[in-house]
């Protein structure tokens, strides 16, 4: 089956990779990101171009990327992914997967946006549940799977988190009420390196800035001035 990842440039989406690449039956075929065009960023992680482009690369896969207005209103996005969505069924792309872990009401969201369009969504690391949150995560760490801290809510994270790695001493730190893999929109992360990549992907942490009433850590490339 022909599979596009919907990718966020963060771990769940890494992982979700991996485990569609180790699933008999499933050839992933590209990856598919929303880009701000105002900032040239991802829409929501505030990762910059030239990183997913250095990320899709390390995967030996295309980028198809969605590029959308700051503050997008939603009649825009939708249409601006129908019309991705025709252009990819029309190469032959039969699903298209996320790397949602529990959250009932975005999975029922992207199965309404996809029905009728001839591609089947898939889950490939959904746990039903955020029981199992934190044996997710450390499945990943154990895997080998990178990743930095790139955006967090102060509302549920300190500021101090912003660019820590992703590993078993930040699960230790995290406050007893944020889940462990940041499902409910607590933290977000960029993967630089794992099973999913052919050769990691070399950055450096850049200033921490509020915006929008979010922390970002402005993550570079290794070779920017």
């Amino acid at each position: 089956m022909k599979t596009v990842l919907s990718w966020s440039s963060g771990k769940d989406a890494a992982w979700a990779l991996h485990v569609l690449n180790e699933t008999p039956g499933i050839e992933v075929v590209g990856l598919v990101t929303t880009i701000n065009d105002t900032y040239d960023r991802v829409v929501m992680h505030g990762v910059r171009r030239a990183l997913v482009e250095a990320q899709s690369s390390a995967a030996g896969l295309k980028l198809h990327k969605v590029l959308l207005p700051n503050r997008c209103p939603n009649e825009i996005y939708k249409r601006r992914m129908s019309d991705l969505v025709t252009s990819l069924r029309e190469q032959g792309v039969e699903a298209m997967a996320f790397g949602d872990i529990f959250l009932e009401d975005v999975r029922a969201y992207r199965e309404a946006n996809l029905e009728g369009s001839g591609i089947t969504p898939l889950f490939p690391i959904w746990q039903g549940d955020k029981v199992h949150s934190r044996t997710l995560a450390e499945r990943m760490i154990d895997a080998g799977l990178r990743a930095r801290i790139v955006c967090l809510d102060p509302r549920r994270l300190s500021r101090d988190f912003s660019g820590r790695e992703f590993d078993r001493s930040l699960l230790a730190d995290l406050p007893p009420d944020v889940d462990p893999c940041g499902e409910n929109g607590e933290y977000h992360t960029i993967a630089y390196a794992g099973p999913m990549f052919d050769s990691p992907v070399e950055l450096r942490l850049g200033e921490t800035v509020s915006r929008d009433e979010f922390v970002y850590c402005d993550i570079l490339p290794a070779d920017t001035p």
